[in-house]
């Protein structure tokens, strides 16, 4: 049997070497208009950024030695022009131009995708350039080696799109992508691109979203891009990633059917209209499994995997295709991208009833070192569960949750597979809860009822009049910003303070990334709050799905200016106009002055507090760079330099570390609380329970970092908080003598408020603080301590519990009422523990 092949690459290669291995006699002809027939496609952008730096790394196998190992007749730049498939014959142009045909017992086309280049004047200009093949890639590199690029256009963000501008990028170039549509990367939801934008602008990337290309310009030596609106930009190259379309010239000329989305139509078997012809890979059209509707998929391993198929069929096989559910994934320079399934947009366009769930976890175990957050949303059933996609965006470990993913939806399963799939765990790898693990557990509690949520979209249009926005993080958390007119009530403080709170309106809880909000609403709706709703993804997806875009400055570096409260909006497809950075600081500082601090590791506020720590020791001028894996740290860090007058020079991220460097400003310069004088703190400590010890010492220390006066007034309980660890020994009456066998020794012997368990509470909250690297009740005592914070022991409150001076510590001073009140006259916020 005498089989043709037109195409190389992923699918005909591929074909061609299953049909040798699996029968020696067939008679395998394989044809190519090109010079290459098996190389690295999805390689090609990272050779033109010079990632890649050697160009014969880019092919897998040369025709010739292709066609030795597999004993095809494999012909380089023999372009196929006409099918006859009535006489079974091929008409082929050889590069010399002369023709000759060719007969065929079976035939398989592969001929790929072509890239979209619309008829817009100028688009043939010099500079301006298309990437699909080794041709085009060998253009760009010499383009890129001969002219110095300063400015680079990438029109279209999608894979190809966005790898380039990476590339262009580590070229040294100042790069724009522009996209007709309102995100970057088609495949994911607009709340998970979001995330790619925020990476795009922290790298100096000029996003212009929802911006149409009308025409092209050569001006002197750079290439002006105009667009619809009247607006341009200046660039020095311009690469073309508007998309591709099926290449299907051959097929229609063959009267072949071509199908509704535009490939070659093709049954279970890949088999056209045609029964002795069949067409694999970008050129063609199949099913989605879940929607049943044809759909075009231009994906490496889809056509490999078909290939495979055609090879068995054509010798007598009958073997299904199942179809394909567009797993794919890209780098975004540090961030990993992916997907698979279907993205609740095209759900919605299907008419397909559906619910989702975005979850924000960490890479790996919290407590070893270089965790950074993962995001994962999915989409799935609202009443079976079945899953119809998953979507993901990280900085590590993406690649081995999506294949997760994409199994259990390939394989038709639900949201409960995914809570059932048994994980490796390593601290290094993974926590006991994987991502994917915890993203099927809030799934499930979505269905089961356990759980409402309220997603982004809602709470941006949503009004205010008829709904109370409830922010459940710290203190310190919400003074670096939160929604607007929202209420905050942390977490920890929501049991003893539910009457604070309206029954008979709605209540949306939210926190950092939506746990604390589950716990909130769990809380409340066991508590006869019957209209609560839980923020999916938390503030993280909201902030990022809600932000401005920033166009740099050219030629500059600037931040993207971060909003502590963006706006609501009535209209939820609305989105947040381009906004030029209101950072006008854009040198960089000389890298000898500045102090280095490492605050890896630590949770907020721990890396905000080590920041100011450093800050005191610092004259005006002085500048310092601190390092966080905090995902909140970066706009903390923000606001925390608002509030306190200290410059913020330059904010970068990569890994999923934020990087930040502050000049040590004065203090005169407030701008979140309307005047720097009279603004302190007052506390009084009347408890002894160990947890609320640990929360007054956070909120103390939280209101020390922005240089605010802090007062801790202890009395009676609260007094066993201030205690030395050692004490010597004091006379005491019989009164004093019982109260001393009755109360803690020191901090050390504190119980917890709730769940004490005779003691063990207390060890066991202790025991994973270490574990999670949060600082003891006594680390954080210290830090208050350092930090200027005024620790007031009430002298009536000794003298009743028969507590002496000496049992103290001796930072402790010795006060009373009028003390405290000289105190609390003097500040704006008077806290009773």
């Amino acid at each position: 049997m005498k089989i043709i092949i037109i195409g190389g690459v992923a699918g005909g290669a591929t074909t061609a070497a299953r049909i040798r291995r699996a029968d020696e006699t067939a008679e395998i002809v394989l044809l190519e208009k090109g010079k290459y027939i098996s190389y690295a496609n999805c390689g090609l952008p990272y050779y033109i950024g010079g990632v890649i730096e050697e160009r014969e790394k880019l092919f897998v196998q040369t025709p010739e030695s292709f066609g030795v190992r597999f004993r095809v007749d494999v012909r380089v730049e023999n372009e196929v022009i006409f099918i006859d498939k009535r006489k079974k014959t091929l008409t082929i142009r050889r590069a010399s131009q002369d023709t000759y045909e060719e007969s065929y017992d079976r035939l398989v086309i592969s001929t790929g995708a072509v890239p979209v280049r619309p008829p817009l004047q100028g688009i043939d200009s010099e500079g301006i350039f298309t990437l699909r093949n080794v041709a085009d890639t060998d253009h760009i590199k010499a383009y890129v080696t001969e002219h110095r690029i300063r400015r680079a256009a990438v029109i279209g963000g999608g894979f190809i799109g966005l790898e380039m501008a990476e590339n262009l990028h580590h070229l040294g170039a100042e790069v724009s992508v522009v996209e007709m549509g309102n995100q970057v990367m088609a495949p994911i939801d607009l709340s998970m691109a979001a995330l790619v934008h925020q990476e795009l602008m922290n790298k100096g990337v000029n996003l212009y979203l929802e911006q149409a290309v009308a025409s092209f310009e050569r001006v002197g030596k750079e290439i002006k891009v105009i667009f619809q609106n009247g607006e341009s930009i200046l660039s020095d190259i311009v690469i073309l990633s508007i998309g591709v379309r099926p290449e299907t010239t051959l097929a229609r000329a063959a009267e072949l059917t071509i199908g509704p989305a535009g490939g070659i139509a093709v049954n279970n078997y890949l088999q056209t209209s045609d029964e002795s012809i069949y067409a694999i890979g970008d050129a063609i059209e199949f099913r989605h499994p879940i929607t049943g509707q044809p759909w075009l998929n231009y994906l490496a391993g889809p056509a490999n995997r078909q290939g495979r198929i055609v090879a068995d069929n054509l010798l007598g096989a009958q073997i299904p295709y199942e179809g394909s559910i567009g797993t794919s994934i890209a780098k975004v320079f540090d961030l990993t991208v992916a997907s698979a399934g279907l993205p609740a947009k095209r759900l919605k366009q299907a008419g397909i009833p559906y619910v989702s769930s975005t979850t924000h976890s960490n890479s790996h175990a919290g407590y070893y070192p270089g965790a950074v957050q993962l995001s994962i949303k999915i989409t799935f059933d609202p009443t079976s569960g079945k899953l119809y996609g998953a979507q993901a965006v990280g900085y590590r470990g993406v690649d081995k949750r999506i294949d997760e993913l994409a199994l259990v939806i390939k394989q038709q399963g639900t949201i409960y597979d995914l809570t059932r799939l048994e994980h490796a765990y390593a601290p290094p790898y993974s926590s006991a809860k994987d991502p994917v693990a915890i993203a099927g557990y809030v799934a499930e509690n979505i269905i089961s009822g356990k759980m409402k949520p309220v997603y982004w979209r809602k709470l941006r249009g949503v009004s205010v009049g008829n709904a109370l926005l409830l922010d459940v993080r710290t203190k310190e958390e919400f003074a670096t910003g939160s929604l607007p007119d929202a209420v905050n009530i942390p977490l920890d403080e929501l049991r003893d303070r539910m009457s604070e709170l309206p029954q008979d309106r709605f209540i949306y809880v939210f926190c950092a990334v939506g746990l604390r909000g589950y716990l909130a609403y769990r809380i409340l709706t066991q508590n006869g709050y019957d209209k609560v709703y839980n923020l999916s993804g938390g503030l993280k997806t909201y902030r990022a799905a809600t932000a401005p875009i920033v166009i740099h400055d050219r030629g500059q570096y600037s931040l993207p200016q971060q909003p502590t409260a963006p706006a609501l909006v009535e209209n939820d497809t609305q989105r947040p106009a381009a906004v030029k950075p209101a950072l006008t600081n854009t040198v960089r500082p000389a890298l000898a002055n500045i102090i280095r601090v490492d605050a890896s590791g630590l949770q907020c506020p721990g890396p905000i507090m080590k920041m100011k720590k450093t800050m005191d020791t610092l004259v005006p001028g002085e500048q310092i760079e601190i390092v966080s894996t905090d995902p909140g740290f970066a706009r903390d860090a923000a606001a925390w330099c608002n509030s306190t007058g200290n410059k913020l020079l330059t904010q970068e991220t990569a890994g999923g570390k934020a990087t930040i460097t502050i000049e040590k400003g004065t203090p005169e310069a407030c701008h979140l609380i309307s005047s720097c004088e009279g603004k302190g703190k007052t506390f009084i400590m009347f408890s002894d329970d160990l947890d609320k010890a640990l929360a007054t010492f956070v909120l103390a220390n939280g209101a020390a970092a922005t240089g605010q006066k802090v007062t801790i007034f202890f009395t009676f309980w609260g007094l066993n908080v201030i205690k030395r660890l050692e004490k010597p020994a004091v006379e005491k009456d019989i009164f004093g003598k019982m109260f001393g066998m009755m109360l803690p020794s020191s901090s050390l012997k504190l119980k917890l408020s709730k769940m004490s368990m005779g003691g063990m509470g207390g060890k066991m909250m202790r025991y994973i603080m270490h574990r999670k690297g949060i600082d003891s009740l006594e680390s954080l005592r210290a830090q208050a301590l350092e930090n200027g914070v005024e620790f007031i022991a009430c002298q009536m409150s000794m003298d009743v519990m028969g507590v002496a001076r000496e049992e103290l510590l001796d930072e402790v001073t010795i006060g009373g009422v009028a003390t405290y009140m000289e105190r609390a006259d003097n500040a704006n916020v008077n806290l009773f523990i």
